[in-house]
């Protein structure tokens, strides 16, 4: 039915045109700002919902693949695409922004066009990122994406968002500008930008290794990796609330896709020489970095520091490979790292946004992201407590939940690697238990702590939906992850196969 659709176009363009669309209302209009922006949102996720249902399960191969000449002199193509890696990254797109749309219907009240727009077109660029793939075309998208965040911070934010706007940008930037200066080295190497043609290339290690430490930079940035991480935690705090959704929902996990798309399959040897480089700052983030949570005192920053320590599950899953390899266990344990890592992002995309989303709703009543100004909230929120108590769960990994499954597939392929290794994954059941928990008992348990906690009122319908959505989807995805690791089985089962088969 869509064979002849340009349907990867439509849902890339879709939200961009629409943004531009939502422009036009103008900030004279904000309702039909509002209402223009949920319609393009809608209109877009039902157009990404053939990519999962239309999609072969049977093959590694790119689907719903376009490839059209753009730039001829420099053999730089319009060419997208999508495999069981990218497809459920531009779902999770999809659905995010349609919740932070409705989490914004009424708390936004200035610029609110613009508002709207922004998060339209940074949409379409982050599909466009997924999709992408002619080197060139991926690094517009990957760039761009940058400028509606830069302006949602910049305009929307907190006191500091200048400082903190900056600080995000010029870690972002910078550490990507080396990853330009290895695809072009790459170009002279094959003639093409295309990102496949990078995969065949026949690197020295020396090659290799250089070409790795420059994506490196660029994706350990975005995911963000210890210890270039910590211009997050200032994004955060100063982000409005559907800023931070998307950064931590969305964003981050352009660094761990870049990692699959690009480090693993063009570099193998280097990656597998430097494996116990991502290991250790993996583990890093996972241990010290849930440390750092724990003496935080702002809701916000402990979720973006827990945001770190969970994504460390990401980058360790795949980079786990080469240990699970060379101690005999082969595909079978690799596998497992790999789609453990995959599960891991999506899952985190549905709890980080929901905890931001929780501590947005506290914001908009108190104007406070300060634990201490908080205590009791179940006396006078209890339907908002049930959801904050069940996503802080799944954020400390409770079975029965999505962030109990990812992790618990990248701790069983780490035994796999190295006893040593698997205990300080599981650090983080600990850890990740101690600063959700200890927020979470100051301020939803308790007695009423103050007048202001005393007046609170519950959640509307429109917040209900949106929370129930999210709770939803953790709770699916944790009870029943089957259909989401089927889709990528096929394209992890090739990425390693290539691994194993291209090594020097």
């Amino acid at each position: 039915m869509y064979a002849d659709w340009p349907l990867l176009s439509l849902v890339i363009w879709t939200p961009i045109f629409g943004g531009i669309l939502v422009l036009f209302a103008g900030d004279s209009n904000p309702a039909g700002a509002r209402k223009i922006a949920l319609v393009v949102s809608l209109i877009t996720f039902l157009l990404t919902v053939p990519l999962y249902t239309q999609f072969n399960t049977s093959t590694h191969l790119m689907q719903f693949v376009e490839r059209h000449e753009w730039i001829g002199v420099f053999n730089i193509e319009y060419y997208v695409g999508i495999d069981g890696i990218s497809m459920p990254l531009i779902l999770l797109t999809s659905f995010t922004t349609v919740i932070v749309i409705i989490s914004a219907w009424e708390v936004i009240q200035y610029r609110v066009s613009q508002y709207m727009a922004a998060f339209l077109i940074m949409e379409g660029f982050m599909f466009g990122t997924f999709a992408a793939l002619d080197s060139i075309l991926f690094y517009i998208f990957f760039e761009a994406m940058l400028i509606p965040m830069f302006l949602v911070i910049g305009i929307w934010g907190g006191a500091n968002r200048i400082y903190a706007t900056l600080k995000f940008f010029l870690y972002t930037f910078i550490g990507s500008v080396l990853m330009l200066v290895a695809l072009i080295y790459m170009y002279t190497r094959s003639g093409s930008f295309a990102i496949f043609d990078f995969h065949h290339l026949q690197l020295s290690l020396n090659e290799q290794v250089l070409i790795f430490l420059a994506m490196l930079v660029a994706f350990a940035v975005k995911v963000p990796m210890w210890p270039v991480h910590t211009w997050l935690p200032d994004a955060h705090v100063e982000a409005p609330t559907g800023g931070s959704v998307i950064l931590a929902a969305i964003m981050l996990k352009i660094g761990g896709y870049g990692f699959l798309r690009f480090s693993l399959p063009i570099t193998p040897d280097a990656s597998a020489e430097l494996d116990w480089l991502i290991i250790t700052m993996s583990l890093t983030a996972v241990v010290y970095i849930g440390f750092v949570a724990l003496v935080q005192r702002d809701m916000k920053k402990l979720i973006a520091y827990s945001s770190i320590a969970h994504m460390g599950f990401v980058t360790l899953g795949f980079f786990i490979v080469f240990r699970i390899f060379d101690s005999g266990f082969g595909d079978q344990g690799a596998a497992l790292a790999l789609e453990g890592g995959m599960v891991q992002m999506v899952s985190h995309g549905f709890i980080s946004g929901a905890m931001f989303l929780c501590v947005g709703v506290l914001y908009d009543r108190m104007h406070s992201r300060q634990i201490a100004d908080y205590g009791g909230v179940a006396n006078t929120m209890p339907v908002f407590a049930a959801f904050m108590v069940f996503f802080a769960m799944a954020n400390a990994g409770l079975p029965g939940t999505s962030g109990f499954v990812g992790e618990f597939m990248v701790i069983l392929a780490s035994f796999k690697a190295s006893f040593w290794i698997a205990f300080l994954a599981a650090t983080t059941l600990i850890l990740g238990a101690a600063y959700t928990l200890w927020m979470v008992k100051r301020v939803i348990y308790g007695d009423i702590a103050n007048d202001n906690v005393r007046v609170l009122n519950d959640i509307n319908k429109r917040e209900f939906l949106f929370l129930a959505l999210l709770a939803l989807a953790v709770l699916g995805l944790g009870l029943w992850p089957d259909p989401l690791v089927e889709v990528m089985h096929p394209t992890i089962d090739n990425l390693l196969n290539h691994i194993a088969n291209t090594k020097i």
